[in-house]
């Protein structure tokens, strides 16, 4: 079955209900690791008819087993930072689901990203392998098809005059960074920015104290001279991606939808404030219905805002299948 063209569409709220019950039972099918949680959860699979009824399966889940509908194909797999421990490892059967998924994505926000030349300062997971957003960020580059677009590593003086330059010609520009790789440029550099977008894939990746979104884009609101500090909201579990466009409001494209449950019962569903769902079309070769360890709160609009994440103490749901 052609997956693409049945996902990447403007759903209406039925089509996408419809699309998700039936990549619920596909995955029930073939996903041993999700089928094996929803037994465990003492779930009939089978009498499931409504999204709301659907189970999340717990992202720990891709620290301790394989979750992938078909074991024997694989075209690549990523691996979280593990600054936190264990790594999470996601294995990707179609890379080609992937793209569509961060090239549409990105479209469905911010428009064709031929339009953009596309910076990346992403210091800390150019030092390692399997980063599922270098490889995003490096299509990206590609696809733009700009003669100064590339990865910064630690190159702050080459970063700032290629933002003057592109800034003295009026160019579209991305800028997109690890929070830590911001704040360290602009410890160092000050511009302001008219063309730019300014946006911080989150994480300190422990080179710097941890602080609040709010307080992140004001410093670097200052630094960069915008308005507005634009955000990613993706994970090395997911194929799909958010993004804030300020005020640090997420907004999902048509094939992702993000729902909340109660932070002390993880079968909850329809919170407006607790642990964040995500229903993730794109993972259909792994698992598209995931109850991440991030807090939020969501809007009638269906935007998302993400407040913070559970102690470790807080998680529930994944000790049936951690052994």
């Amino acid at each position: 079955m052609n997956w693409n063209a049945s996902i990447f569409q403007n759903h209406t709220a039925d089509s996408f209900k419809e699309l998700a019950l039936e990549i619920f039972h596909f995955q029930i099918k073939n996903n041993a690791v999700y089928k094996n949680y929803v037994h465990h959860l003492g779930i009939d699979a089978s009498s499931i008819t409504k999204t709301e009824d659907i189970p999340y399966l717990p992202i720990e889940l891709f620290k301790s087993h394989e979750v992938i509908c078909e074991p024997n194909n694989r075209e690549a797999y990523y691996t979280s930072s593990g600054t936190g421990g264990i790594q999470s490892k996601h294995i990707v059967h179609d890379l080609s689901i992937y793209e569509d998924s961060f090239i549409k994505g990105f479209e469905y926000c911010y428009g064709n990203i031929e339009d953009y030349t596309v910076l990346a300062l992403l210091p800390s997971y150019m030092e390692r392998t399997g980063s599922s957003l270098i490889y995003m960020c490096e299509k990206l580059i590609q696809l733009s098809k700009k003669e100064e677009s590339g990865f910064y590593l630690n190159e702050h003086e080459l970063l700032f005059d290629t933002l003057k330059k592109l800034e003295g010609q009026s160019k579209k520009t991305l800028l997109i960074g690890v929070s830590f790789g911001l704040l360290d440029f602009t410890d160092n550099y000050s511009v302001d920015l008219k063309n730019t977008v300014v946006m911080e894939t989150g994480g300190m990746k422990g080179r710097r104290k941890e602080m609040i979104r709010q307080e992140l884009h004001e410093i670097l609101g200052t630094g960069f001279g915008v308005q507005k500090i634009h955000s990613e909201y993706g994970m090395t579990e997911l194929l799909s991606q958010a993004y804030s466009q300020g005020e640090s409001l997420f907004k999902c494209p048509p094939w992702m939808q993000v729902s909340c449950r109660d932070t002390s019962d993880p079968l909850s569903v329809n919170k407006k404030k607790g642990g964040l769902n995500v229903i993730d079309l794109a993972n259909i070769h792994s698992c598209s219905f995931i109850a991440t360890q991030d807090l939020g709160r969501i809007y009638e609009n269906g935007d998302f805002e993400v407040l913070g994440r559970f102690d470790t103490s807080d998680i529930r749901g994944c000790n049936l299948m951690v052994l």
